[in-house]
């Protein structure tokens, strides 16, 4: 299964669903949107663990994230990932699974 946004220059992107989304190619404005999408697709496969990767820069992507995931129904927790799953520069949660 695979989902579908567009990147910087607005060129369609096929995203895998396999619990590991990388915000690196995509337009800030599409965050929002995507993670929504993106999260609904993990869980109508049952996909519950989910890593985002935002990146560490200068952690507005972070913020904007966790931002998003806080008011977003169905997560059932999220945390920044632990150094071996890429630190700050991403974060891991679990999903609610779907009725």
């Amino acid at each position: 299964m695979s989902s579908e946004a567009s990147d910087d220059l607005g060129q369609p992107v096929e995203i895998p669903i396999d619990g590991i989304l990388d915000l690196h190619t995509f337009d800030p404005r599409e965050v929002k949107d995507l993670l929504y999408d993106y999260l609904q697709a993990c869980r109508e496969v049952r996909i519950l663990e989910v890593r985002i990767i935002h990146g560490k820069g200068t952690g507005t992507l972070r913020e904007t994230v966790h931002s998003i995931l806080a008011k977003m129904e169905g997560i059932e927790s999220f945390r920044l990932a632990g150094g071996e799953e890429g630190g700050w520069g991403a974060t891991c949660l679990r999903l609610l699974p779907l009725p």
